[in-house]
């Protein structure tokens, strides 16, 4: 062998080591940020069974996301912007989706709040699911204002809330509710 095929034959060594690296590191980024868009397709295409089965090896989350899911379809989301989903490390996706909802409607805010998904996926599967949103504090406010004056609008309809509780479209309909007599005493209180 001469210096020249030795040569050739290195560099096809040496590029074929690289390429044979770099795509499998790509294609698992690609596939976990895929797991985490079907999840967010199955979660807003309001189909239970489809999300379910997005949700098969997290048990533990079913629960609350399967909750959240009918109580986001009775409080009629609707997606004003989907970010893209971003790894936020080794296991964990993060995707944040700005809605328009009847929550805000009710207290009046010009504002779409945005929910994001942590999606914890190992092995190519999805393990655990949270949730956090940008609410802002007239809501909580608000909240509590129903807890101390109208906690028989909300007691039965949103026992288990989030939990799994049976009941995810009277509970986020007595909440709008709740919302809308906040914001009617709040502007009477401002007029007195």
């Amino acid at each position: 062998m001469n210096l020249k095929q030795i040569l050739y034959i290195s560099i096809l060594l040496l590029v074929g080591c690289k390429n044979g690296t770099k795509p499998e590191a790509s294609v698992s980024h690609d596939n976990t940020i895929a797991i985490a868009n079907e999840f967010i397709d199955a979660f807003y295409s309001f189909n239970r069974d489809s999300l379910k089965g997005t949700l098969s090896n997290a048990e533990e989350s079913q629960p609350s996301i399967l909750y959240y899911q009918k109580w986001a379809e009775c409080g009629n989301y609707e997606i004003i912007k989907r970010f893209d989903c971003k790894e936020k490390n080794d296991s964990t996706v993060i995707c944040p989706i700005t809605v328009k909802d009847d929550l805000m409607g009710a207290l009046q805010i010009d504002l779409n709040v945005t929910d994001t998904f942590h999606i914890t996926i190992k092995n190519q599967q999805i393990r655990s699911v949270q949730t956090s949103s940008n609410d802002p504090d007239l809501y909580y406010k608000a909240r509590e204002w129903m807890n101390q004056n109208r906690p028989e609008l909300i007691e039965e309809p949103c026992k288990g809330m989030w939990e799994g509780g049976p009941t995810p479209c009277e509970c986020i309909k007595a909440i709008v509710q709740g919302l809308i007599e906040f914001k009617a005493n709040k502007e009477v209180v401002k007029i007195q």
